[in-house]
């Protein structure tokens, strides 16, 4: 059975993307994409929307002659994930791989039953397809990487009616000032 993550960089007042859709604040320093590769390690599968998996579909097929090994490493990974794509316009034609699923409507039972086939972390990726298994008290870790910037407004990373206990189980602050902090449910 595996554990269900939720991971976001978010702003210091809590937006995975400014009013604009903007999100190019967040972009991780080499430091923190480190930290990234050899955090996805345990991750076995990958719950996301189509416009996440639209976007991530980068990494799919990246092959940069002149990538750092960082990268290299984290489009690797990336590969061997299976990915879980939440989409009502997608068409299984329009998947990357193979061993990537579409359902076209994700359920708290389907993101149950995706958990518990998993060999390792299920990492859900994306605030609005998140939302409903953060509301039902699904998500086992949260992970947070907090950029040092107020952006006023845009896509929240937490849904506004939720009230969970959380206990602090690691933190970290890199160079750039963003600090990273993970929780389990209390």
């Amino acid at each position: 059975m595996g554990t269900l993550n939720y991971t976001a960089t978010v702003s210091l007042d809590g937006y995975v993307a400014d009013a604009n859709g903007d999100f190019d604040w967040s972009g991780p320093t080499e430091e923190v994409f480190d930290f990234h590769v050899a955090r996805i390690q345990d991750v076995t599968t990958e719950i996301l929307g189509r416009n996440t998996y639209t976007l991530m579909q980068y990494w799919q097929t990246y092959d940069e002659p002149d990538g750092t090994d960082a990268e290299h490493e984290f489009a690797r990974r990336w590969r061997d994930i299976t990915k879980v794509v939440a989409s009502s316009t997608m068409t299984s034609e329009q998947l990357g791989a193979s061993s990537d699923r579409l359902v076209s409507r994700l359920t708290l039972d389907d993101i149950r039953d995706v958990t518990a086939s998993a060999d390792g972390d299920v990492a859900i990726f994306g605030p609005t397809t998140a939302a409903p298994a953060i509301r039902a008290g699904l998500i086992d870790v949260f992970e947070f990487f907090t950029v040092p910037m107020i952006v006023g407004g845009g896509l929240r990373a937490l849904p506004d009616d939720v009230r969970l206990a959380l206990k602090l189980t690691d933190q970290r602050t890199f160079n750039n000032g963003l600090v990273y902090t993970r929780y389990e449910r209390a």
